[in-house]
């Protein structure tokens, strides 16, 4: 196909910032009607790469090579939508203001229903169909797909001929992914061309036509999705589509031990009047690993932060040993504190960015087990090389570290508490799948090594819950099913279970 057929094309771009080349001679062409991936991990310069359409770069940045659109406005929908909706003004009026625009001509009293028209033309091309209610919500009254859905109706009012996607399915449970997935197939079939910016191998193999795999800052391959995904011919392609094996534990033979952590008769809240979690009984018993499976807002962190005292507005009782523990954080003890360990989905939000790495690792051990401040420094290095982070990376501070490494410092830090459970928090979510397949491997690595510790993994993902001998699924605040892994992979009973499988299996066998 002529060059002359691409809505955008870029050309040998060259994004150096401070000395540093995170974009090196980049090239490719936005057909209409296509979607072409940039594929990599974070840091391989997709972003970079795809905010170049919209004519933006990074601050102090040296740019070379260029990049042509061929008179066509470019659409951008973030990974967080949010961030570039208004927050005080209605979804409505955020969408007349633009097809108020476009009416003009109209007689004055045809002005407003043609643009009502053109506003819910949009929404159903976003895949927001009968979305009236809708446009009298503010965003934060939204849920994150529809944001994202708006932010797309909005390109699509103002004509966008390419829309840029960035990790449009991050963090997102299979369902949910689905509709992304058909919302962006519809937008092509439209003939605009789709630059979908991801790690999320699932959602690249389901929808692209092109695709582009990026590593520190180049195009290490590319060409048609169907050759790279069964032929991929560069070291780090294979790595990345290298299929992982089954990781589910077996469930332990013979008598059942005493659960170390037990939930019993929890109803959780937010606010008052506004119930979010019911659990009636829940266990966690020693050497385990429970997976706590479900949608976004079905409960899942609610119900973690409830087991490490970081919700307190709750009824019921988490018990560990028997006993139960305070509600709130600070009311534990120094041991109960340590017992129960908490690792969050953010890590680098839960770092301190001017303290060395290390530093923090060996504060926990000083803070919770009383350990001289030397003895937690050698200690916390120790399990950092064993965690795979040498010395070098451990003195720096964590803006220095990519998002694989903060995990592995975060894993670090909970384990330098020598706790008895260990709650996870979607730390598998937003990494690509070399560096997700690692810490789900460090993760197996110590339920393997450690029969004293047990984990709690609250996912939305499928694959990561293979990790457990163990699920329970979540679905609007309620336990729907739980049993051993296998058998709620294989065979679930509850139609919640059955629709997230099936809808993992129709994006993986998408052609």
């Amino acid at each position: 196909m002529s060059g002359s057929t691409a809505v955008a094309e870029i050309d040998g771009l060259t994004v150096e910032v401070g000395g540093r080349r995170i974009v090196d001679g980049v090239s490719l062409r936005v057909l209409p009607g296509k979607v072409t991936a940039l594929v990599g991990a974070s840091g391989s310069g997709k972003t970079t790469t795809g905010r170049a359409l919209l004519g933006e770069f990074p601050s102090g940045a040296v740019v070379t090579g260029s990049v042509r659109v061929a008179e066509a406005l470019v659409g951008y929908v973030p990974q967080h939508p949010a961030a570039v909706l208004n927050p005080a003004r209605r979804v409505g009026a955020l969408l007349h203001d633009i097809a108020r625009g476009q009416v003009r001509e109209l007689p004055r009293l045809e002005r407003r229903p043609a643009a009502l028209q053109r506003v819910l033309h949009a929404l159903e091309a976003a895949q927001l169909p009968h979305a009236e209610a809708l446009l009298k919500r503010f965003p934060h009254q939204l849920s994150g797909g529809q944001q994202q859905r708006i932010v797309l109706a909005q390109a699509l009012l103002l004509g966008a001929r390419v829309v840029v996607a960035d990790e449009p399915t991050t963090g997102q449970d299979a369902l949910t992914k689905r509709r992304v997935v058909d919302e962006l197939a519809a937008v092509a079939a439209r003939g605009i061309g789709v630059v979908l910016l991801s790690h999320d191998l699932e959602t690249v193999r389901a929808l692209a036509d092109e695709v582009l795999v990026m590593r520190d800052g180049r195009v290490v391959e590319s060409g048609p999705a169907e050759r790279v995904w069964l032929a991929p011919a560069h070291p780090w392609t294979r790595q990345l589509l290298a299929v992982q094996p089954p990781l589910a534990q077996d469930a332990p033979s013979g008598p059942r031990p005493e659960a170390v952590l037990r939930v019993r008769g929890l109803r959780a809240r937010h606010r008052p009047g506004v119930e979010v979690l019911r659990v009636p009984e829940l266990t966690v018993r020693p050497g385990e690993c429970l997976a706590v499976l479900g949608r976004s807002g079905s409960g899942k962190t609610t119900l973690a932060r409830c087991m490490a005292g970081l919700h307190r507005t709750y009824e019921g009782e988490v018990l560990l040993d028997g006993v139960g523990l305070p509600r709130s954080l600070r009311d534990r003890g120094r041991a109960q504190l340590a017992a129960v360990q908490y690792v969050f989905q953010d890590a680098r939000a839960s770092f301190d960015e001017h303290r060395p790495v290390l530093d923090q690792v060996a504060r926990t051990a000083v803070r919770l087990r009383g350990v001289p401040q030397a003895d937690a420094r050698a200690e916390a290095s120790d399990v950092l090389n064993s965690l795979g982070l040498a010395d070098k990376l451990g003195a720096r501070t964590p803006a220095r570290l990519s998002g694989g490494e903060l995990q592995r410092a975060a894993l670090a830090r909970a384990l330098l508490a020598r706790p008895r459970v260990l709650v996870c928090d979607e730390i598998t979510s937003g990494l690509d799948t070399v560096t997700r397949r690692g810490i789900l491997a460090l993760l197996a690595g110590l339920l393997r090594d450690r029969d004293d510790l047990s984990l709690v993994l609250i996912t939305h993902d499928l694959d990561t819950a293979r990790l457990a001998a163990r699920i329970a699924v979540l679905d609007a605040g309620d336990v729907v099913e739980q049993g051993p892994a296998r058998d709620i992979l294989t065979a679930p009973t509850h139609p919640f279970t059955v629709s997230l499988l099936e809808s993992s299996v129709r994006l993986a066998t998408r052609s």
